[in-house]
């Protein structure tokens, strides 16, 4: 049987390089169909935090967070992409500039009701479960194999509805996609709000794992956009080949030495990356 101490580690990776996928798949979709860098990004997933939190403060299910970030990242979503990003369409550092406004914006507005000081949730599910013979906490279990999911049915929709074959038309040209027929205003619209929501819902996840706190976002869209850098932009392939270098190495060296020689390598990774290899592993669907 595999020793205790490796199966354990091998979750942990494996947690973490899902997670990532998840963190980093609203940012892709967004980046990678429209074009536009949402460095809002990070503060969308902290708002999904703060939701979690805002409803276990209620005294609600932790569950009732979902309805909760999904409301708040529809409604935002649909304002910020109608008033911000729609004007800015292919003019990639003007949209750059403003969705780092709007990061600030967010991170004030949360700092202002509940103050810079980090708010720690409980972990809903709190027992462990055997696998395998080695015990592990249940919640990151249950948080692995939902993600797992939800990554495959994002996947298999995308390659294979009708929105899926409009989406990738727009992206391909999108004055021909308009000449046919589809509302490419809308479809944009969705699609940058389907990112938000992703974004929301991976923090409501993640928040009773780490301290939730208004900086919170910048280490997440600063993950999310080295998993782009090493994997390539349009590529659900390279999106989870990204998420597997940079979690796994991050993981890996946060385990043989500490935190910070984690992020140092996975730093290390990224400037590589730019440096001999700027379109990532992978560049296209």
């Amino acid at each position: 049987m595999m020793d205790s101490i490796v199966l354990t580690q091998l979750l942990n990776v494996t947690y973490v390089v899902v997670t990532l996928v998840v963190i980093a798949m609203g940012l892709a979709i967004v980046f990678g169909l429209l074009g536009v860098l949402n460095l809002a990004h990070g503060e969308f997933i902290m708002i999904g935090a703060y939701s979690a939190f805002f409803s276990r403060s209620q005294g609600w299910p932790y569950l009732a967070a979902v309805p909760v970030v999904l409301a708040a990242c529809v409604i935002l979503g649909w304002v910020v992409e109608r008033a911000l990003i729609r004007p800015l369409y292919n003019r990639p550092f003007d949209t750059l500039l403003a969705t780092w406004g709007l990061s600030l914006v967010l991170r004030k507005l949360i700092d202002f009701k509940y103050g810079k000081g980090f708010q720690n949730l409980k972990v809903p599910i709190s027992t462990s479960i055997k696998f395998m013979g080695t015990a592990y906490p249940t919640y990151r279990l249950l948080l692995l194999i939902i993600s797992v999911i939800a990554i495959l049915i994002l996947i298999v929709w995308y390659l294979n509805s009708h929105t899926g074959t409009r989406i990738k038309a727009m992206v391909g040209n999108s004055e021909l996609a308009q000449a046919v027929g589809i509302r490419v205003d809308r479809l944009a619209q969705s699609t940058f709000i389907v990112g938000t929501c992703l974004g929301g819902l991976a923090g409501v996840m993640i928040a009773p794992l780490v301290p939730v706190h208004p900086y919170m976002g910048i280490d997440y869209i600063l993950k999310s956009f080295f998993v782009l850098v090493v994997g390539g932009l349009g590529s659900l392939t390279g999106l989870i080949a990204g998420a597997t270098i940079i979690g796994g190495v991050e993981s890996a060296a946060s385990a043989i030495f500490e935190r910070t020689y984690g992020y140092l390598s996975v730093l290390i990774i990224a400037i590589f990356f730019l440096w001999l290899r700027p379109r990532g592993i992978f560049s296209h669907t």
